[in-house]
């Protein structure tokens, strides 16, 4: 018996990956699969993105790059979070990731280990715990309620800290739920935060454009008090339809771009060359594609909700943000692990029940509607009819 590392035990993994290979199984079967789990767009990069990445490669940009990336990549991310959140950051704290997950990855790594104490959204992401299991270190769920919006609570999550948190990860717009917090409650953290210098924050900001309803986003970044131990997660991924590619990108605070860098070195040594002049187009280039992107998600939206709260047993609240719905399913009767596992097996109907992202993820399940509005119809008569049986 080989005798692994016993981190490696404690690693965990993404659900929704797991119910996708599921689908592509029944689908392969034969099966009318609708697919809400995954949390990708539906809509293909931009053409002026997959020319750029074309161009670049018969350029001759075949070769190894700086581990941080590109500086023109580098200075296009620093226009972009200028342009986005009025505030200016050095191309020299940005780091070009291979995905937005590498970015929690590096932070939680540097940051976790055991006696250490590690905050995290629940229901929440689930890498986010997984990695703080694999450090070692103990994770403290921050709890994001229903009756807030799925929003956190700045008060609550204040009274979380301890002189062991070493890291506190927040996300808004936010994965699984389409939460967005207000700006009232990351004010009361940030100020009730002067009081623990010692503990970092990862702020995910992948669905940063991703708002509804006149929903803000508020970027971290906005914060000077905190920028000398705030890190942010964001990327191509959800934006710019571009979830293949891998491509993300982090920006790090002094003290830690250099140890990010050094990590770069040893794991991943540089994000492949093309992709990265395809995310210099992406950011500069036509903005046109995502404006028609977010048009069809608010719509989508709209038409799950409108939809969700008719079926019997289920509410929905409304999402402020990204492209996911989070219905209470408690009413029903069901679990939500065995409410998602009977509409895929059953119904060909791929959701994610609410207890992968949590141990407060229990009665909730959550639909992406980032599918066509057809097969987001289709999905949810499916579940009508289920329920209706039961």
């Amino acid at each position: 018996m080989l005798n692994t590392i016993s981190a490696f035990d404690r690693i965990g993994e993404e659900n929704a990956f797991a119910v996708l290979a599921r689908a592509t199984e029944l689908a392969s079967g034969g099966m009318d699969v609708v697919n809400l789990g995954i949390g990708q767009p539906d809509f293909p990069t931009p053409d002026h993105i997959v020319e750029a990445a074309i161009k670049a490669l018969r350029d001759g940009h075949h070769g190894y790059t700086p581990a941080t990336g590109i500086l023109p990549l580098r200075e296009a991310v620093a226009r972009r979070t200028l342009d986005t959140t009025s505030v200016e950051v050095s191309p020299d704290n940005i780091c070009i990731m291979p995905g937005g997950k590498v970015t929690m990855f590096a932070a939680i790594l540097m940051m976790g280990e055991p006696g250490r104490e590690i905050m995290y959204p629940d229901p929440g992401f689930p890498i986010y715990r997984s990695m703080i299991e694999f450090t070692g270190a103990t994770p403290v769920p921050i709890p994001v309620r229903e009756e807030n919006g799925f929003a956190f609570s700045g008060d609550e999550a204040l009274a979380l800290v301890t002189d062991k948190t070493s890291l506190i990860i927040l996300n808004s717009p936010a994965n699984p739920t389409g939460g967005v917090t207000p700006r009232a409650e990351i004010e009361t953290l940030v100020k009730g935060l002067e009081q623990f210098p010692h503990a970092a924050i990862l702020s995910d900001e992948i669905y940063d454009v991703m708002t509804y309803d006149g929903e803000e986003h508020v970027s971290l970044l906005g914060f000077p008090a905190i920028r000398d131990r705030l890190i942010v997660l964001n990327g191509w991924s959800k934006t710019w339809a571009m979830t293949g590619w891998r491509m993300g990108w982090s920006i790090w605070p002094d003290a830690l771009i250099d140890k990010v860098r050094k990590l770069a070195v040893n794991a991943w040594s540089c994000v492949n060359a093309p992709s990265q002049y395809a995310g210099i187009a992406a950011i500069d280039g036509p903005q046109d594609a995502v404006v028609t992107m977010m048009t069809a998600f608010d719509k989508r939206r709209q038409l799950v909700v409108k939809r969700m709260n008719a079926l019997p047993g289920l509410s929905c609240v409304v999402p402020k943000g990204a492209f996911y719905a989070f219905p209470n399913i408690s009413k029903t009767g069901w679990k939500a692990k065995e409410l998602a596992s009977a509409l895929l097996e059953e119904k060909g109907v791929a959701i994610i029940g609410g207890p992968d992202f949590g141990i407060l993820g229990e009665g909730y399940v959550r639909l992406s509607y980032a599918n066509s509005e057809e097969n987001i119809s289709r999905a949810i008569d499916r579940i009508e009819d289920f329920l209706a049986a039961g």
